[in-house]
């Protein structure tokens, strides 16, 4: 009897031209999938953690981005809107972005801190990798889940978002690195915003660090940092150079490799000989 073997179905090719027209950017393969299965669990990657329901997300965490509880803790409420620059936010969003002090959060503006912080972390997980993403399947409710975002408007956002700080300033070294500011370059006119980042930069503070410490969102802090980069007001902490290696002993090795010794050794051959 001939046994008839069959050949394993083909790996999913991913449409780029598809993704593009229905605006997913195929930011993570792995997550496009999970959407599509309706998955419900937590996908890890490098820079973060996505909590899917139903393949779609409702929470994220990153340890480049302050969580919700610091945010409400230092300011009230985060600034608002997803896109983090001045003049980006609609009336609505303004309307809702500080309570007074002392008030408490309407559940309306806690639902809009709650996705400002998931746009906030997301970006930063979705971000370039060098290892790949592990996802766990997972029932279990997530504490302080919120309204699912599906996942082509959190790749749509993320994109958004990488393509204006690639305009404000193309170098990504900014981002994670320790900042610095020139010794004799006075600073002209800012706005209080980008006034309390500069005041912040020491030499050892990361723009994660800045964005904790002022209670903002990590991205807006980029934002902000990058356009000071542009402005020449800030730069990244150079690199120190590497140590140089430490002389080595000479072996026996050198020893033959040395000239001196080399002639000497072709005279005693040559007194040998005679």
């Amino acid at each position: 009897m001939t046994a008839v073997r069959t050949p394993p179905p083909r790996l999913p090719v991913r449409d780029k031209a598809a993704a593009k027209e229905c605006g997913w950017g195929g930011v993570s393969p792995m997550l496009t999938r999970l959407a599509a299965e309706r998955a419900t669990g937590v996908l890890v990657r490098e820079y973060g953690t996505l909590h899917l329901a139903e393949g779609q997300v409702v929470h994220a965490e990153s340890p480049c981005a302050p969580s919700l509880d610091l945010l409400l803790a230092v300011r009230g409420t985060p600034d608002a809107g997803t896109g983090g620059t001045e003049g980006e936010t609609s009336g609505r969003h303004r309307a809702a972005s500080r309570p007074a002090e002392g008030a408490p959060v309407t559940p309306g503006a806690l639902e809009l801190c709650r996705l400002v912080a998931l746009y906030d972390a997301a970006y930063f997980a979705l971000g370039p990798s060098s290892t790949p993403g592990r996802f766990r399947y997972d029932d279990a409710e997530v504490p302080g889940a919120m309204r699912p975002v599906p996942v082509a408007d959190l790749e749509r956002e993320t994109l958004r978002r990488r393509d204006l700080l690639h305009r404000i300033w193309p170098d990504q070294r900014t981002d994670g690195a320790p900042l610095v500011r020139p010794d004799a370059l006075a600073a002209p006119s800012l706005t209080a915003r980008r006034r309390a980042v500069l005041n912040r930069v020491d030499g050892v503070r990361t723009a994660a660090d800045i964005a904790r410490e002022l209670g903002r969102p990590a991205f807006h802090t980029l934002v902000d940092v990058r356009r000071l980069v542009a402005a020449g007001l800030v730069s990244p902490r150079p690199q120190a150079p590497p140590p140089e290696p430490a002389p080595r002993a000479a072996g026996p090795a050198d020893r033959d490799r040395d000239p001196d010794i080399t002639l000497l050794k072709r005279l005693r051959d040559a007194l040998e000989a005679l």
